[in-house]
């Protein structure tokens, strides 16, 4: 795993966290982790290889519990805390955030009163009326939305 992958996956970690709601501090501090990490110009499994849990924690951003996390991303592909947290929250939502019209909360909403995780879903939602039902979505907001989904 290279460490563009690595900075995705506590990138996407973080955006799961804002959707749930979870300690500011925390998302921020795997995002500016994912920042440094994504530009580090040795490979992190080079590092983790060489010089250990200390040699990650010698990264900016990179304490004991993200260096504990990369280990764990490196020997095994994926870490509890990422699994743990997509067994709650569908990952699938992050692609509901790519479409104008839908931030944070109007995921969170769609996803906690009408189970709609996905692109796919929401295409299902959409076509059966559902936006007149969630509150916040105005006409403009749904006509957007309905746009997005066309060239999907």
């Amino acid at each position: 795993m290279d460490n563009e992958s690595i900075a995705r996956r506590f990138s996407r970690l973080a955006a799961l966290m804002e959707l749930r709601g979870d300690d500011p501090f925390r998302l921020r501090s795997y995002r500016n982790a994912a920042e440094v990490i994504e530009v580090w110009p040795t490979p992190l499994k080079e590092t983790a290889e060489k010089e250990g849990m200390a040699g990650l924690q010698a990264i900016p951003g990179v304490g004991k519990a993200i260096a504990g996390k990369i280990v764990e991303l490196l020997d095994h592909g994926t870490f509890d805390a990422w699994e743990r947290l997509i067994a709650e929250t569908p990952e699938t939502l992050l692609d509901l955030l790519e479409l104008p019209g839908i931030g944070p909360k109007t995921a969170m909403t769609l996803y906690q009163k009408f189970k709609v995780s996905s692109i796919t879903e929401l295409k299902k939602f959409v076509a059966g009326g559902g936006l007149d039902l969630v509150d916040g979505i105005g006409a403009k907001t749904a006509d957007r939305i309905k746009q997005s989904l066309e060239t999907r």
